[in-house]
């Protein structure tokens, strides 16, 4: 390979890593307050806990009334210390997957859905340990100030459980089928009904026209891979019993919460994980496209 043909893709490796990086630093810290609601609805296995829930609402309201506004924002660090790499990794390997599955005989818009699957597949073995962590932090219901900070959190149950999968990557099967099923509907339908959609030459239309688009993916996405998720915290979270473990891996999880709660407890949190990553995808995918269309016109 010639020296220009490897600067140029290390170049473009380089675009991908901080468009998608940026992409997702926006996304979290605009939308992390979501996530803590999400998780906590996750956790309940009843009504019955006179410490549960009942509405949307009361979860903000009880939040805020007993931890303060930093109670929306515990378990972020993760998140962003994961944010760049998680990113860098989805944005850099559904280009890489879909220059790959272009050379095969799969059509282009089915490529680009197995693309998005690979990317999702790859960014769970990332993230998942920094979502153990962040499950932990946003399960606890003490005063900011009072609970483990990250790092104390991260070494609690490397202390206790190891760095395997009863420890710092428990719960990894439930991740890579939240992250698989959602990358591949996420950037299936965005770029396959964005070709579809003509562009405008306004800037306001077009900035509108991706926005939607986005925003539908994302939410989309939410509804169809969200017992995966539901999954993921009841089995990284605390059990319901301390000492003894009752969710132990993503099927039957999935299949002891329909059991005992219903198959509506598989979309718990569907509320705020929507308007989360409903807008939240949207922001991302503008941003990774605008960023990287700014990085290739001036570096």
């Amino acid at each position: 390979m010639s020296p220009n043909k490897k600067q140029g893709l290390l170049r473009e490796a380089s675009h991908q890593v901080i468009a998608g990086g940026s992409a997702g630093l926006v996304e979290i810290c605009l939308m992390h307050p979501l996530d803590v609601v999400k998780t906590r609805f996750q956790l309940q296995t009843g009504t019955s806990d006179p410490n549960s829930y009942r509405s949307l609402g009361h979860c903000f309201r009880s939040i805020f009334g007993s931890e303060g506004v930093y109670g929306f924002y515990k378990g972020i660090l993760p998140p962003i210390l994961a944010e760049t790499p998680k990113r860098a990794v989805k944005f850099l390997t559904f280009e890489q997957y879909k220059k790959a599955l272009s050379h095969t005989s799969m059509s282009p818009g089915l490529a680009l859905s197995v693309a998005g699957l690979g990317s999702g597949l790859t960014e769970a073995v990332v993230v998942n340990p920094f979502e153990v962590v962040k499950v932990r932090l946003q399960a606890n219901r003490d005063a900011f100030k009072e609970q483990p900070s990250t790092f104390a959190q991260a070494r609690l149950i490397i202390k206790a459980d190891g760095f395997g999968l009863r420890g710092l990557n428990k719960g990894l099967t439930s991740t890579l089928g939240r992250h698989g099923v959602f990358n591949m509907i996420y950037f299936g339908f965005y770029f396959n009904v964005k070709d579809a959609i003509p562009a405008s030459q306004d800037p306001r239309l077009e900035f509108l026209r991706k926005f939607a688009i986005g925003l539908a993916s994302g939410t989309i996405s939410s509804c169809v891979n969200i017992p995966f998720d539901v999954a993921k915290s009841r089995i990284q979270g605390p059990q319901p019993v301390p000492g003894e473990v009752k969710y132990r891996s993503c099927f039957q999880s999935m299949a002891l919460v329909y059991r005992e709660e219903g198959y509506l407890a598989l979309y718990k949190g569907l509320v705020p994980k929507i308007m989360r990553l409903g807008p939240g995808g949207a922001v991302m995918l503008l941003v990774y496209e605008y960023v990287s269309g700014w990085l290739q016109k001036n570096w």
